[in-house]
């Protein structure tokens, strides 16, 4: 991948990430769901930092997931590690 198209994708997930956060931050859940939520975000963030084409993929698969109304349960909004 080149520089710049590199750093669109970059400037693409960012505004991505952002406007999941802000969709995670008004959705009418239980905190423990709005938790595990943010913590999925967070782990795509930090993938982000290493490999961009699978932190996209991740995104996408999120938000289609958060699209669909499919949310985490009270049992894996316990777990830490950002899988569902």
């Amino acid at each position: 991948m080149d520089r710049d198209s590199q750093l669109e994708l970059y400037g693409l997930v960012a505004d991505r990430l952002k406007e999941a956060h802000a969709k995670v931050r008004t959705l009418q859940v239980p905190e423990g769901v709005r938790m595990a939520l943010t913590r999925k975000l967070l782990v795509i963030t930090a993938a982000a930092k290493h490999d961009l084409t699978d932190a996209a993929r991740r995104l996408d698969q999120f938000t289609a997931e958060l699209d669909a109304g499919r949310f985490p349960t009270d049992g894996a909004a316990d777990r830490t590690d950002g899988t569902p």
